[in-house]
């Protein structure tokens, strides 16, 4: 802990300083893997300013990407702005955080191109044990060309600079229930920060759905082969977890995470369980049941733990737990 601390501090001062060495605190994606969410990473990215002309034209075409060491989610990116070394994005984006102590925000700014690969105008990265928890702090960072080269004067070439705001905010678990009990505190804390009303508002709404596909009992189909893996559909996303072989009764054991913008009250989440052939019949997809399930009692009361039985299946039962927490 003391060297991971040491680690940080160095980093930290090179953020104002131009870099002799970057060192970057990764956290094992085997230990991430196994942890679960804490809180959101609540990411501004406001604009740049003097990026490098990578065009022909003497422009570029910007964009962002940020990411969070340790995590296996797809990196979020910022729209593209065409010719534009000043761009101006203030574009939203929640990362979800596993290890505040540990996870490093990765920034990095492209310039598109419709051929071939983008060109990659500089980078930054930030500690979040950077960061006071619930508090927002802007940051302008002088881009640098890489994470990994002693900086020497010849790559001293000045590459921009990027302007964001920050704010971690940790899941609270608590329902809907005891968040109306207690709305008359809320509201006395919000009429002594106006201040802050807006970003409060963006805040509070924002959640985590998590479904954990615990395992079903009695799934069979039609055909022959029994090798049944779940599907979680929701808001346009599609999750699997891993296929079993040769089982009708699976525990999967695996979670998955939805970011919201809202709490879903009015939405509903479909879990199908499939079976999928091998050998020569790979290709052969079979559907053993599936249900369908409103989540408005999962915001109600924070939590749900339920075993369902499964749609046009004759005996086949799920066991799915569904956690909402806000940050």
């Amino acid at each position: 802990m003391i060297l991971l601390s040491e680690t940080i501090k160095r980093q930290v001062s090179s953020m104002y300083h131009w870099p002799q060495v970057l060192e970057i605190p990764i956290l094992d994606a085997s230990t991430a893997s196994v942890k679960k969410p804490v809180g959101l990473l609540h990411v501004n990215i406001i604009r740049a300013r003097n990026l490098l002309k990578k065009d022909l034209l003497g422009t570029s075409d910007p964009y962002v990407k940020l990411s969070l060491t340790g995590e296996k989610l797809p990196a979020k990116k910022t729209t593209i702005k065409k010719r534009n070394l000043n761009p101006e994005w203030n574009e939203h984006f929640k990362l979800i955080v596993k290890d505040p102590k540990s996870q490093v925000l990765q920034l990095e700014v492209f310039d598109w191109d419709k051929v071939g690969g983008h060109d990659r105008l500089g980078m930054q990265m930030i500690p979040l044990q950077k960061l006071n928890t619930g508090e927002k702090r802007a940051f302008n960072l002088d881009l640098i060309k890489n994470s990994n080269v002693v900086v020497d004067s010849v790559d001293k070439k000045k590459r921009g600079i990027l302007e964001l705001d920050l704010r971690y905010v940790p899941f609270r678990e608590e329902s809907l229930k005891s968040r109306n009990a207690n709305k008359d505190e809320y509201e006395r804390k919000e009429s002594t920060d106006e201040k802050s009303s807006e970003d409060d508002d963006f805040l509070s709404h924002a959640g985590l759905l998590s479904v954990a596909i615990q395992s079903a009992k009695d799934v069979e189909g039609k055909k022959k082969h029994s090798n049944p893996y779940a599907v979680v559909l929701f808001g346009g996303e599609k999750k699997k977890t891993k296929m079993l072989k040769k089982t009708r009764d699976p525990r999967w054991n695996e979670e998955f995470q939805f970011t919201l913008e809202e709490p879903p009250v009015k939405e509903s989440i479909r879990v199908g369980v499939m079976s999928k052939g091998t050998g020569f019949h790979f290709r052969s997809k079979e559907e053993l049941g599936h249900v369908d399930i409103n989540l408005e009692d999962v915001v109600v009361n924070g939590r749900i733990n339920q075993k369902y039985h499964l749609i046009n299946s004759r005996n086949g039962i799920i066991h799915i737990e569904i956690r909402w927490t806000t940050s």
